[in-house]
């Protein structure tokens, strides 16, 4: 026999051959089974060639390498046929590797057909140097060689089913199953060529016509390397793309989680808003009707909230709303819901129609409520008004539920407070009534609806009319003379009130510059500015453009601001009042001694009038007490070079005390009532 020998360079690279081709081969297992579609089937078309080409190198520089004392070639037709044989036996191992399953059957039916195409290719490639005579084959070598191909395809496919299903460490697991593949490959591949003997005299035929081995061993390796390192980049590149955009998925989905959050939620609170309760309303509608089963809504509205917001400020507010969220939250059950619709009101929807179940509840929350709350150290009390309405009997929908336990909860208010109601249908008529006047108050100003009452204000002690107060009024055109406690409340609740605000200044300057028209040029008019009116940013240009149409000396318009409005953000406040200082309009502050004044804050206002409220005249004469504040509060107002306005003066002992305490102005029904335009020139002409 012939006596060979191998090239160690050729061997070591036909090693790092295979294994590059079984990193590869593993790799692109693992794109193909998470690629969606047609992609799958294109990382299996190109995962197979890489593959195939990758162990048809080894196999086939393994051949390079062996060296016989005569000169070598190979077939190049047999040799391709090789390659084919090569890369449809690995595309059959992906097709297999990349199943769900991997049962026994199939991993032994798969290493079987694998093992004997590797086992092909590699002795179809022995044929390709068409040695004559022909080659002697160790039959024990020739057997092992084709056991070890079964095996190791056996193998192959067991490591690649499994590193699929692996998360963590996969690279450094992927590059040593790649090293245990590409022993068993290169072991077969020798023990085949052991099995090989050539006897002597024996000639390659494939020499005269065949490919040269001197530069075909570079060229293989050049073009496998090539191939396969383009396959691992793409393959790299890839992963990296969907790794970004699966990234940008869960971005864009956390992102729609949240503006869905933001949409159906309360963002002061976290409570379910509006339009999530309404949905939560119709779900157990549903549910009501299959089960034949009874729900409740019970409609809060929190007493005295607006005092403390004046008061306190909108900060305080909201922490006060947040805790309220929270104290309801914790008494309801898992299964029911709290919403907070605005402002603050607050439903829970019970999922239970028991009358008894549901006046447990209602007491507890009334008094939950009214237990004290603290908030950046103030320690603030609240009650609540609950309605209470069952469906089916109190509405078969979410609209007519929630007006009849918002009817409900009105009528709580109306008797007193600080408790509960049933709904009853003769509320109804209350809630209709109500929903009829916010409707028609929205088109008061537009059909000229709203009309202006003036009341005097008299120069103390000599009784001369200095000016008057705009007091707005609604003729109604069914209902007559609305009063202002019953349309004022809901105009501030709507913001309407802006709308309001805005005509009562401008008819106040219209009326003022026919009077100084008149001759009446040292008279002055007050408006009453709402708090939102008064943060309104169109505020400070509605001023400024009013005065201007009517051509009016600034000084002559006094704007009243409540204590608790200008109070409950002193730095905007004073910005505010700033401007229209600057502007020469006069600032009053209303209510004076009903609110939370820092003295510190309210000698920097730039305020030109202190009106004491109503609350301290009433008694004044037989309140020792009264007397003492309103004699505090002149002192104060002449410390700080204040005008002091006493309103609500009913009788002339009232007036006499008023005028000794130091009082500069008056106003009541003593003195004059609010009457029209025309009633008050008339009358201030006597």
């Amino acid at each position: 026999m012939l006596n060979s020998n191998y090239s160690d360079s050729l061997v070591a690279v036909s090693f790092l051959v295979a294994i590059l081709a079984s990193y590869t081969a593993l790799d692109m297992a693992g794109r193909i089974s998470i690629a969606k579609g047609n992609a799958s089937n294109w990382w299996w078309a190109g995962g197979s060639f890489a593959m195939g080409l990758g162990i048809w190198s080894m196999h086939f520089i393994g051949m390079l390498a062996f060296r016989l004392p005569i000169e070598l070639a190979y077939d190049p037709w047999i040799t391709l046929l090789s390659l084919i044989v090569a890369i449809a036996s690995s595309a059959f191992a992906l097709w297999i590797a990349c199943r769900s399953t991997l049962t026994a059957r199939r991993l032994l039916c798969g290493a079987f057909v694998m093992g004997a195409g590797i086992a092909s290719m590699h002795y179809l490639g022995m044929e390709a140097m068409r040695m004559q005579p022909g080659i002697i084959y160790n039959r024990a070598w020739l057997a092992l060689s084709i056991a070890i191909a079964m095996v190791a395809s056996g193998a192959a496919l067991w490591i690649t089913f499994r590193l699929q299903r692996v998360s963590s460490h996969l690279r450094l697991l992927r590059f040593g199953a790649a090293i245990v593949m590409g022993c068993a490959i290169v072991g077969m591949h020798y023990s085949g060529m052991a099995a090989a003997q050539f006897p002597v005299g024996s000639v390659c035929g494939a020499a005269r016509f065949g490919m040269d081995t001197a530069w075909l061993s570079l060229l293989v390796i050049l073009v496998t390397v090539a191939v396969l390192a383009i396959a691992l980049i793409i393959s790299i590149l890839d992963n990296r793309f969907e790794s970004r955009t699966g990234a940008l998925n869960v971005s864009l989905t956390e992102a729609n989680m949240s503006l869905r959050r933001l949409a159906l939620h309360d963002a002061l609170t976290g409570l379910p808003n509006r339009a999530l309760l309404e949905d939560r309303i119709e779900q157990s509608i549903e549910a009501a009707k299959r089960n034949q089963t009874k729900f409740s809504l019970l409609f809060m509205d929190l007493d005295g909230f607006k005092a403390v917001n004046d008061a306190y400020g909108h900060a305080i507010g909201d922490l006060l709303l947040i805790e309220v969220a929270q104290r309801v939250k914790n008494r309801i059950r898992a299964e029911d819901t709290v919403a907070r619709l605005g402002g603050d009101e607050f439903v829970v929807l019970m999922q239970t129609g028991e009358p008894s179940d549901l006046a447990t509840l209602a007491a507890d929350i009334v008094e939950m409520i009214a237990q004290p709350f603290t908030a950046k150290g103030y320690e603030l009390r609240l009650s609540t008004s609950l309605g209470i309405a069952i469906y089916p009997e109190n509405g078969l929908d979410s609209h007519v539920l929630l007006v009849n336990a918002d009817a409900a909860m009105y009528h709580s208010k109306d008797t007193g407070r600080n408790g509960y109601s049933f709904f009853d249908p003769s509320m109804n008529v209350n809630a209709e009534d109500h929903l009829q006047l916010v409707h028609d108050l929205r088109l008061a100003v537009e059909r000229n609806e709203l009309v202006l009452h003036y009341q005097a204000k008299f120069d103390d002690p000599d009784g001369a009319v200095i000016g008057a107060e705009a007091l707005v009024r609604w003729q109604h055109p069914i209902h007559g003379m609305v009063p202002p406690d019953r349309f004022i409340p809901a105009a501030e609740k709507t913001g309407l009130i802006i709308a309001i605000d805005t005509w009562v200044l401008n008819e106040a300057c219209r009326q003022l510059k026919l009077w100084h028209v008149a001759g009446r040029t040292n008279w002055t008019i007050a408006v009453n500015l709402s708090a939102l009116q008064f943060r309104h940013s169109a505020l400070i240009g509605t001023v400024r453009r009013t005065l201007e149409r009517y051509q009016l000396p600034a000084e002559a318009l006094i704007l009243e601001v409540t204590e608790s409005t200008a109070m409950r953000d002193v730095e905007a406040s004073m910005a505010i009042l700033d401007q229209l200082d600057a502007m020469g309009v006069k600032i009053s502050i209303d209510d004076f001694g009903t609110g939370y004044s820092s003295l510190l804050y309210l000698k920097r206002l730039p305020a030109s009038e202190l009106k004491i409220d109503r609350g301290f005249i009433g008694d004044l004469v037989h309140n020792s007490e009264d007397a003492a504040i309103v004699s505090a509060i002149v002192g104060l107002g002449k410390a700080l070079k204040m005008n002091i306005v006493a309103e609500g003066v009913e009788t002339l002992s009232q007036q006499n005390l008023l005028t000794e305490l130091g009082c500069d102005s008056l106003q009541g029904y003593l003195l004059g009532r609010p009457v029209t335009a025309t009633e008050f020139f008339d009358a201030a002409k006597i």
